[in-house]
């Protein structure tokens, strides 16, 4: 890959993103941008190698792949579309959540 692919959020991701970055900075006062500098380096990331991240299992989307945020104990769940070349972040999800999210 060349250039770095435009990277999209989806609203419930987006929402999800939102949520948790607000309980980050009211409940970690010690690292307050922790949770914001984990996930721009992994926007970052996704965006210059977009295949970095593991397929997900026991989702029902095809494609889906999952890039693991340890810092701050997330998975961004994601995709690459082909027309127009985008990577979409489809799901916000916690490790300590025993399922997967709901990816339709």
């Amino acid at each position: 890959m060349s250039h770095p692919l435009p990277v999209r959020i989806v609203g419930s991701a987006g929402q999800a993103i939102v949520d948790a970055a607000e309980w980050w900075v009211s409940n970690r006062p010690k690292a307050p941008d922790t949770f914001a500098i984990e996930l721009e380096r992994a926007i970052q990331i996704l965006a210059s190698q977009p295949l970095i991240g593991s397929q997900a299992r026991n989702v029902k989307l095809a494609g889906v792949r999952r890039l693991h945020l340890p810092r701050v104990r997330y998975y961004l769940y994601y995709r690459v579309i082909s027309h127009p070349e985008v990577v979409e972040i489809l799901a916000l999800w916690h490790t300590s959540r025993g399922i997967s999210p709901n990816l339709l």
